[in-house]
């Protein structure tokens, strides 16, 4: 039985494409340990994809960034770049195409997804999430 109360975990991770095999273990433990094993499948898919893009389109640090709140999962990726991320393609025209189906594959796999741009401290950058309900 999943845990009643919130928690909140983020690992920072340099910008090396070894960091979305990392991020994907990490969450796969950290689902494991909180009871929410049924969401882990869905949840490395969209965490590599998110961490994916952060490392990929960025040229800094990257943070993988998961939440428990209130029966939903919140899953989300910071970069130091404030731009947009760019706006996800339809699926069924990238078939071929070796990029570009990332944040496509997020909005069809999320119940919810959206970004914002960040500036705190003398930090910019930009913080890409979605969403999974536990139900």
């Amino acid at each position: 039985m999943p845990e009643r109360e919130p928690w909140e975990y983020s690992l920072y991770v340099p910008n090396d494409p070894r960091a979305v095999t990392v991020s994907r273990r990490t969450l796969r433990l950290i689902l494991t340990m909180h009871g929410l094993i049924r969401l882990v499948d869905v949840a490395e898919l969209l965490a590599a994809e998110l961490v994916s893009n952060a490392v990929r389109h960025t040229k800094g640090p990257a943070a993988l960034r998961v939440r428990w709140s209130a029966g939903v999962l919140r899953i989300g990726a910071w970069d130091a770049d404030p731009g947009p991320p760019e706006p996800p393609v339809p699926l069924d025209g990238t078939l071929d195409a070796e990029g570009g189906r990332g944040l496509a594959l997020v909005r069809a796999c999320a119940d919810v997804w959206g970004w914002q741009p960040l500036a705190r401290e003398g930090n910019r950058g930009k913080y890409v999430w979605c969403e999974l309900a536990a139900a």
